[in-house]
């Protein structure tokens, strides 16, 4: 086992170690000195920690000049807005980490009126501390396929939480967070799928609602066909979608591959786009 692997699971074991010092230091008098049994532990999974973090990043980072982009068709179709976007910065989320150099968030963001779907929730510092996802547009939509594909990888277990969109949920955000990243890249993600494009290849979509996978593993999907539904599950605000394209199905070992979706480009933050159902499935 290489390093870069054993690293990241003497850290997740190291971390279960001081949680069950943690307890029983509650619960009873350890044997031996307070810094073997508390600080010490305390110490090493500090350095592991800071260490699996290093390490994934130097190994997601890109070498070289980057891949020309891969004109892919969009994921989804409607009216949505981009969220951290790699259109204005790269990395867009501030890290290598999991293949997502040019990671895309995007979140439904209908016209509002008469007759028109309700409005994505405002942000609010106090109150409501979280939202219900049905309150948000993006739950529940379709997610498609951008190409002709095999499904690598399709997991729907996880629940979907809450929203995070105030100021409280965010901070319990960033501890939940935290706490999934020890756990590993599939709680972070959440429900997701992973689709072979070819040619060294692969588009991740994250966080997917539970239960809505209509593929598995080994199947083969068409352009525009339906492979789940938007959701709220793994590390996330609100219901969205996120969306990347890397090099490798292992989100470990991934590096990011820059994208373009046709008809769209690379949207900016905040920028608004529409894509009509027959574009998408052309």
């Amino acid at each position: 086992m290489s390093v870069r692997k054993a690293v990241p699971i003497a850290m997740q074991v190291s971390w279960l170690v001081l949680f069950a010092l943690m307890i029983s230091e509650f619960v009873t008098d350890l044997p031996g000195p307070r810094w073997a049994t508390t600080f010490l532990p305390a110490m090493v999974t500090l350095a592991l920690t800071v260490a699996t973090t290093a390490l994934q990043a130097r190994a997601a980072a890109p070498r070289g000049e980057p891949r020309p982009p891969v004109e892919v068709d969009p994921p989804v179709t409607g009216r949505w807005s981009a969220l951290n976007s790699p259109a204005d910065k790269v990395p867009s989320h501030g890290t290598h980490a999991y293949g997502q150099t040019y990671a895309i968030d995007i979140v439904a963001d209908p016209e509002t009126g008469e007759g028109e779907a309700p409005a994505r929730p405002a942000f609010r510092w106090i109150w409501p501390l979280f939202r219900r996802n049905r309150e948000f547009p993006a739950f529940g939509a379709p997610l498609l396929a951008v190409a002709d594909a095999t499904v690598v990888k399709a997991s729907d277990g996880q629940r979907d939480h809450l929203s995070r969109n105030s100021l409280l949920g965010l901070v319990y955000l960033l501890i939940e967070g935290t706490i999934r990243s020890y756990v590993g890249a599939h709680r972070i993600i959440g429900n997701h799928v992973i689709l072979a494009l070819g040619d060294g290849t692969y588009a991740a979509y994250a966080h997917a609602e539970r239960g809505s996978l209509q593929v598995k593993a080994g199947d083969t999907v068409r352009a525009g066909q339906q492979i789940a539904r938007c959701g709220n599950s793994g590390n996330t605000s609100e219901p969205h979608l996120h969306f990347h394209l890397m090099d490798s199905p292992d989100l470990d070992d991934a590096r990011g591959v820059p994208f373009a979706w046709r008809g769209v480009g690379v949207p900016a933050n905040g920028e608004t786009f529409t894509v009509e159902e027959q574009a998408a499935r052309s």
